[in-house]
């Protein structure tokens, strides 16, 4: 099975060294590429927002399973995916691959003493990257006048981490217009990647508790953490419908 369906949005169905495999053919072929790393929060917002999920449906190329709770809802469907697919993890190591190539990386996103960090940390870490653009989230230019100023600095990659849904109407964008790039949202992983904000330890990784950790090192996620008992909810729904 290539895809699992969790609540109308359809996961591909692949490992992370699967992911890793195609999108170094596709970044070799040029071809205009858009990840979704998706999570319950962007799943259950995508149900609630119909032009969101219409551009999960028809405008990416790639969705992958960031976090556990997708893992176990496709479990729980008795479709399951083989494993989580981070978009952290996938950012970091596209960020390799891109120093190892010598691409052109175009980073928006975040506040303005983070985008001036991670500008810090690839000028001394990532030398061989040509850093087309960095900018910060807080601009107040319309999305299409901000794929444009991308599209001109002809990126092989460019990374958006300003909260869903922005960052994926953005990209869609740049992916409509068929900007020969490898395009993805990365959420707070410039904040991470900075190292202003710690990522949970290797334990709560390995236990799949990265979600508690990032809850009680940052109690004002709570409201936002509400949202994971009513995705569960909705599975067990949508498996009783089937």
């Amino acid at each position: 099975m290539d895809k699992v369906n969790v609540l109308g949005v359809d996961f591909d169905n692949k490992t992370f060294n699967q992911f890793q495999n195609e999108f170094i053919e596709r970044l070799n072929n040029h071809l205009s590429t858009f990840v979704v790393t998706a999570n319950p929060e962007i799943v259950m917002a995508a149900n609630e927002n119909p032009e969101f999920m219409k551009i999960l449906k028809n405008d990416t190329d790639y969705i992958t399973a960031d976090g556990i709770g997708i893992v176990k809802a496709a479990k729980m469907l008795k479709q399951p995916l083989p494993e989580r697919v981070t978009g952290y993890d996938l950012f970091t190591w596209l960020m390799s691959v891109a120093n190892d190539r010598g691409s052109r990386v175009y980073l928006i996103g975040a506040k303005p003493q983070v985008i001036h960090a991670v500008q810090a940390k690839v000028a001394k870490e990532y030398p061989n990257i040509n850093l087309v653009g960095a900018e910060d989230g807080y601009f107040t230019d319309d999305l299409e006048l901000v794929a444009r100023r991308i599209a001109k600095t002809q990126p092989d990659m460019v990374f958006a981490a300003l909260g869903f849904p922005k960052q994926e109407k953005l990209l869609a964008i740049l992916r409509r217009n068929e900007l020969p790039a490898l395009m993805m949202g990365v959420g707070g992983s410039f904040d991470v990647f900075s190292g202003m904000v710690k990522r949970a330890p290797e334990a709560f990784q390995k236990t799949h508790l990265e979600w508690f950790y990032r809850l009680i090192t940052n109690p004002t996620r709570f409201k936002r953490m509400l949202v994971l008992p009513q995705f569960v909810a909705r599975v067990e729904q949508s498996k009783r419908g089937k």
